[in-house]
C-alpha cells in the first residue's frame, strides 16, 4: 500500500471545511498517514498554496514528526518545537505553526499537504523555511504522498 495522507474532513479535491481557514477558527486541520513505508523514522509536512498572486504561499511546515505516530490530531499549537519533538518552520506570514486558506475573492484556490516518510529525523531546528526543509526531507525520503484540498471566497 502507498503512503497516503487525508483529512477525514474533505475528501481529496473537495473544500476545506472553513474551521481550517483564516475565515473561520483558523486550527490546523486532523490529518492521517496511512500505507506508511518500513523503516520510516519521522515525517515532514508542508502546506501551500501555488495559486496564491504573489506566488507560492507557504501554509505550514512540520517537521521530524515521530514516525511512530499515524497523523497528526486538529489543532496543533503553533510552537517552534511540540512536546512529541516535532518541529515547526516558517510560513509566508513569517509565523510558526499552521495558516489557513486565505485566499482574495475569486477562483478557489489549491492547497497541497505533501508528506514526506523519512528514514531519519532532520535533525534540524525550528524555524526553517519550507524550501529548507523540503531540500532536506527530499535527501531522505523514502516515499511522499499529498493531499489536495480548495477554497475559495466570492
Amino acid at each position: 500500500m502507498a503512503l497516503k495522507v487525508h483529512s477525514p474532513r474533505w475528501k481529496p479535491g473537495e473544500t476545506i471545511p472553513t474551521k481550517y481557514t483564516g475565515d473561520g477558527p483558523d486550527v490546523s486541520p486532523p490529518l492521517s498517514f496511512e500505507g506508511v513505508p518500513n523503516g520510516t523514522k519521522a515525517f515532514a509536512l508542508i502546506c501551500d498554496d501555488p495559486d496564491a498572486p504573489v506566488g507560492t504561499w507557504v501554509h505550514w511546515v512540520i517537521y521530524d514528526i515521530p514516525g511512530s505516530v499515524n497523523g497528526l490530531p486538529e489543532g496543533v499549537a503553533k510552537d517552534g518545537v511540540l512536546p512529541d519533538g516535532s518541529r515547526q518552520g516558517r510560513n509566508s506570514w513569517k509565523k510558526s505553526g499552521y495558516g489557513g486558506p486565505s485566499p482574495p475573492p475569486g477562483k478557489p484556490h489549491r492547497y497541497f499537504f505533501r508528506l514526506y516518510a523519512l528514514r531519519e529525523p532532520l535533525g534540524l531546528g525550528p524555524g526553517l523555511s519550507a524550501k529548507e526543509v523540503e531540500a532536506a526531507a527530499r535527501a531522505k525520503s523514502i516515499e511522499a504522498a499529498q493531499n489536495l484540498g480548495t477554497y475559495g471566497r466570492s
